[in-house]
């Protein structure tokens, strides 16, 4: 399955959360140093939130 995050495309399988995409985008560890997640529509997401295909999430 292919969501972007911050633009760029990752690879993650079916089921897996914000969480995995962030660790596969190398980008966990800027979270938990006060930056936070958006979708494409700027609403706050969790790092166990859902995933879908095609999905956008932008670090900020």
């Amino acid at each position: 399955m292919k969501v972007y995050v911050n633009d760029k495309p990752i690879y993650i399988l079916p089921g897996m959360t914000v969480r995995h995409a962030l660790i596969s985008a190398d980008l966990l560890k800027g979270i938990e140093s006060s930056k936070r997640v958006f979708d494409e529509w700027g609403n706050e997401i969790g790092l166990d939130g859902a995933l879908s295909e095609g999905a956008k999430i932008y670090v900020r």
